[in-house]
């Protein structure tokens, strides 16, 4: 069995970081205090970049990283993800060599290139060739390599008018596409990628994905960090979370991303009351939506779904006084605020409910295998008069849920794109009996 191209055993990085209250503000309170207490002031600066085991509780420290263990075999394509400040851009940085572990190890075998910081190294005075070959050596590529790559390069960036013009007088989007495509085009045996699909318009960040996923393809081991869940599951063959520093789930991409999401219920909750809100909501108020939950097939609460399986959404509505029959709708949008699909029961057979004032009326919207693509959605909901139409309550952004990527197609493969939605769909082919000169003779009028 080959040895692992990365090894990263119980790496652990700290840092000092700067207590307010204990700083003096002035020039005169820095000189007292070294006056006062010259031993403390200079046992402070002699253990900035210092750090013991009884450390752990002093409250000037700080752990990136704790303790983090795993491997990435030959020719694997590892996702890492996380919230802000999880330690993923310290461990790429680590792994980089761009900064030291404060204890465990890393031991990385083969040629490694980093996309930490997309644009690290451009000169503004020079030109955009000037600037390939500044980039492409500072990233370890060498002129014969750089000499060969060039055409693609340029081609690949789609600045090639402006080639010739200093890098100062380039746009912010133009100068992306030229440092991507020069770190895009190295071929290295591992790649460290941090967050470079972010990068661009969305025409430019689709030929990002493609130059990645060829990457991936080729046979070279990957560290991919991104936000984008989509991409990390079209890419990736597994993946990691961490979390406050911590390795949180090591396992099967569509696993790791279910754990990650999930962990978002608290801030979505699978039940949101609505009583109190006000912002975004209009309507008479005669009957008011009190209360929204999301569940799965099986009846629990939740906010992520994989992809085609059953979502109710379950409203609770109350009148303010009397007795109200209403229609309720459901609006689908997704994170572009697009509206994906409206669902009104005035639509279907049950079209209204009754309402009273004495108790909770909870309606229930079953949707049956939603043929949503992987992503965050926002639901809208409405009740209305059915027959005059009246608004009587609405609520903009009443919850939030997601859906994972799934192998809906039971292929091994997970759908991926820019689409909202998938469709059931079946291929076939077959061969036709036709002779198709005969057939294009007789539509052209041709006699034989």
């Amino acid at each position: 069995m080959s040895r692992p191209a990365i090894t990263v055993d119980s790496l652990s990085k700290a840092y000092r970081i700067g207590l307010k209250e204990e700083i003096p503000d002035t020039l005169v309170g820095v000189a007292t205090s070294w006056a006062k207490a010259p031993l403390r002031n200079f046992h402070r600066l002699r253990r900035l970049n210092t750090y013991s085991a009884g450390d752990d509780d002093q409250p000037d420290l700080f752990w990136a990283l704790r303790d983090v263990s795993f491997d990435v075999a030959e020719g694997e394509v590892l996702g890492v993800i996380g919230r802000n400040g999880a330690g993923k851009s310290t461990l790429l940085k680590i792994l980089s060599r761009i900064t030291e572990p404060t204890s465990g190890r890393a031991v990385i075998r083969g040629r490694v290139s980093s996309l930490l910081e997309v644009g690290t190294g451009f000169h503004p005075e020079l030109s955009g060739r000037e600037n390939i070959y500044m980039n492409g050596t500072i990233l370890g590529m060498r002129k014969r390599e750089i000499d060969r790559k060039l055409d693609e390069i340029i081609d690949f960036s789609g600045v090639e008018q402006f080639l010739d013009t200093p890098i100062k007088r380039y746009s912010s989007g133009m100068k992306v596409r030229l440092a991507f495509s020069v770190a895009a085009h190295l071929e290295p045996e591992i790649l460290i990628i941090d967050e470079v699909l972010a990068v661009g318009d969305a025409d430019f960040q689709k030929k990002c994905l493609g130059k990645m996923q060829d990457v991936a393809q080729g046979g070279r081991t990957v560290l991919f960090v991104s936000h984008n869940m989509a991409a990390v599951s079209h890419l990736c063959t597994r993946c990691m979370t961490l979390e406050s520093g911590k390795l949180f789930t090591l396992g099967t991409t569509e696993e790791v991303i279910a754990s990650y999401l999930m962990q978002f219920e608290a801030e979505h909750a699978s039940t949101r009351q609505l009583r109190d809100k006000t912002s975004g909501r209009t309507g008479s108020g005669e009957v008011r939506c009190d209360k929204v939950e999301l569940l799965s097939a099986n009846g629990e609460r939740t906010t992520a779904f994989p992809m085609g399986s059953d979502i109710k959404v379950r409203v609770w509505l109350r009148a303010r006084t009397g007795r109200h029959l209403c229609s309720v709708a459901v609006g689908i949008f997704n994170r572009h605020a697009a509206r994906v699909a409206v669902l009104h029961s005035k639509d279907t057979a049950q079209r209204v409910f009754q309402v009273g004032s004495s108790n909770f009326t909870a309606v229930d919207c079953s949707i049956k295998s939603p043929n949503l693509m992987p992503g965050t959605y926002r639901l809208n909901l409405g009740v209305q008069n059915p027959d005059s139409r009246q608004l009587l309550d609405f609520v903009e952004g009443a919850m939030a849920f997601n859906v994972l990527p799934a192998d809906i197609y039971a292929t091994g493969i997970i759908p991926y794109g820019d689409a909202a939605i998938y469709l059931p769909v079946d291929w076939s082919t077959y061969d036709s009996q036709h002779d198709m000169n005969s057939e294009y003779a007789a539509s052209s009028g041709i006699a034989g």
